[in-house]
């Protein structure tokens, strides 16, 4: 079975990997029409870029210029769009008049990498699993300003990043420590966080208990890549068996695709997925990561075999690969 890719001649462009439940699902768009492919791990993906990548455009507009963008921008936006988008975001503070609830939450990517953000209540985890969060828990709820000053509060006094690039995520994605220390980090987090309020921390916000919420399981880490899943069975929420790391049950992957190029090819086994990333296993056994930020605004073609069937049975990756943590490029491609 392979993963939705549309046709060619449909006029239909990526725009990238979703998480509005516990599943990744991969949208699509034509003019104003969407589309969602929903992932399954243990399944085939396999696609071929054709022609150049356009800009995305902005908040659901397609770009007025149908200007081309470079193959390695993760924001895969002209730079009039780009502007447009981030205006109207909420970490953009211009919508100091939002009526919504928003949470405080604290997240954590991997050793020594927490941050602090907030996120629309309504939302729920979505934002998490977006930014690839292994483990989280909710500080507070409250109105747009008081969880912004909270976020602000929190970063200065315990010295926490707004923002963690994925490259370093990725890089310690592969050897988790065991889902007690994963949760012990989270919980020290946020017994430094309480322990601030009422010194700047808005009376507006109300605290939220200590709830450890573990992603491992949702995002597939906890999987050995030939543990493949039954049909039809969705990935359940939770973390690997007590004690267990998660370098014991997935190995770790060691290269990424740098960008995509006309032509070029990128066909594996789904076997994990954390934010934007896909996690496929290819030939050699080993794992590579997609980012998926690097795929929008291409006109993606499913990949055939001679007999023009469309399903995947094997892998082929001929795009530019870097090193995860290294930082190198691999010569030619892969």
């Amino acid at each position: 079975m392979t993963c939705a890719v549309r046709e060619t001649g449909g006029g239909w462009r990526c725009v990238g990997v979703r998480w509005p439940r516990e599943v990744p699902e991969l949208g699509w768009s034509r003019g104003g029409d969407r589309r969602v492919s929903v992932l399954a791990y243990g399944t085939g993906l396999g696609f071929r870029a054709v022609g150049e990548r356009h800009c995305v455009g902005a908040r659901g507009n397609v770009c007025p210029l149908g200007a081309v963008v470079p193959g390695r921008s993760t924001g895969g936006r002209c730079a009039e769009c780009a502007r447009l988008d981030r205006a109207h975001s909420v970490a953009a503070d211009t919508m100091a008049d939002d009526p919504r609830t928003y949470r405080v939450y604290l997240a954590w990517f991997g050793p020594g990498m927490v941050k602090v953000g907030i996120t629309g209540e309504e939302r729920g985890a979505a934002r998490l699993r977006e930014q690839g969060a292994v483990a989280f828990s909710w500080l507070g709820r409250g109105p747009l300003m008081a969880a912004r000053r909270t976020e602000e509060v929190l970063r200065a006094a315990l010295g926490v990043p707004d923002r963690i690039p994925y490259a370093k995520k990725r890089a310690v994605r592969g050897q988790l420590p065991g889902p007690e220390e994963r949760a012990g980090a989270v919980a020290e987090l946020y017994a430094r966080a309480a322990a601030l309020e009422g010194r700047g921390w808005p009376e507006s916000l109300e605290r939220l208990p200590l709830e450890v919420v573990d992603q491992v399981g949702v995002f597939g880490l906890d999987r050995a890549p030939d543990a493949d899943p039954a049909p039809g069975r969705s990935v359940r929420e939770g973390g690997t068996a007590p004690g267990r790391s998660v370098r014991e049950s997935a190995p770790a992957p060691v290269r990424a695709v740098r960008e995509l190029v006309d032509g070029g090819v990128v066909a594996g086994r789904l076997v994990a997925a954390a934010g934007p990333d896909l996690h496929l296993a290819v030939a050699d056994g080993g794992v590579v990561v997609l980012d998926t930020r690097l795929i929008t605004g291409w006109d993606l073609t499913a990949v055939t075999r001679a007999t023009g069937a469309t399903e995947v049975t094997g892998s082929d990756v001929r795009v530019p690969l870097i090193d995860i943590g290294g930082g190198g490029v691999q010569g030619g491609l892969f």
